[in-house]
């Protein structure tokens, strides 16, 4: 089975890829380096106090998420969603289980609210009015593959537009010591079922064996093993050389998703 779809719209964030305007030519290789921005995305989405309130799961789903409805000329309010990450919100969920183990009766109900899987979907409903299906999955370290084959697949059935976003953040606490995320990473990609409109043609199929990845700039090398959703690095890589390639997810243990891309359409 093979599903096409059109990626109208890219967002990416990460201490070395601070947005995807300002990241192409990294991810191209053609520079070494980007300017090193603010620590934390602005998710310019949310209203001051709730930019307070939200951790940073939620910060770096919006930018990217918004980044990416922006470049498709898409209002977030009218796009179904799929949001992934294999961990969530590791910072809370360290908080949470020392703050239970140590003082329960001193619990933040706001970081109560924060920790469930689905928060930066809730987030980015209440910011954009957003009343369309979303979904929330995790898969893993095939994470990134198995949300955006589960997006083409909504775009498909839906005949609409789709958001697709991913991220997970850095290990704190003794959780460190057994979860492989060390340093942040977002990205999201607006997928659209027609071809009337701009974009990069995508399709995605599913293999037994993989074919051959793309090769990452040198920069980026050790970020797709600090990080699941990094796993994405060379389809963006792709996007941003312009070049049509085929190349492969792993989507599970034996599982591959076989991507073809065509050059980005005017």
């Amino acid at each position: 089975m093979s599903i096409d779809v059109v990626i109208e719209g890219v967002g990416v964030w990460s201490p070395a890829l601070p947005g995807w305007q300002a990241s192409q030519h990294v991810l191209a290789g053609e520079v070494e380096s980007v300017p090193a921005g603010s620590a934390r995305p602005a998710a310019a989405l949310l209203a001051p106090a709730e930019r307070r309130r939200a951790p940073d799961s939620v910060l770096f789903a919006l930018e990217v998420a918004q980044q990416a409805a922006e470049m498709a000329a898409r209002e977030g309010r009218t796009l179904h969603g799929v949001f992934a990450s294999d961990h969530g919100d590791l910072a809370i969920n360290d908080y949470l289980c020392a703050t239970l183990a140590q003082a329960p009766d001193q619990l933040s109900p706001t970081k109560f609210h924060n920790s469930v899987h689905n928060a930066p979907a809730g987030y980015w409903a209440i910011a954009t009015g957003c009343n369309a299906s979303t979904t929330a999955l995790s898969a893993g370290d095939y994470t990134f593959a198995a949300g955006l084959f589960e997006a083409a697949l909504v775009a498909q059935s839906e005949d609409a537009p789709v958001l697709f976003v991913a991220c997970d953040l850095p290990a704190s606490g003794p959780l460190a010591d057994v979860v492989s995320s060390r340093t942040p990473f977002a990205v999201a990609l607006v997928l659209s079922p027609r071809r009337d409109r701009a974009g990069a043609a995508l399709r995605l199929a599913s293999q037994a064996r993989p074919a051959a990845l793309a090769p990452e700039p040198a920069l980026l090398h050790a970020v797709c093993g600090d990080n699941p959703v990094a796993r994405s690095l060379p389809l963006l890589v792709a996007l941003a050389r312009k070049e049509r390639q085929t190349l492969a997810l792993q989507a599970g243990p034996r599982l591959y998703l076989e991507l073809e891309i065509s050059p980005w359409l005017n």
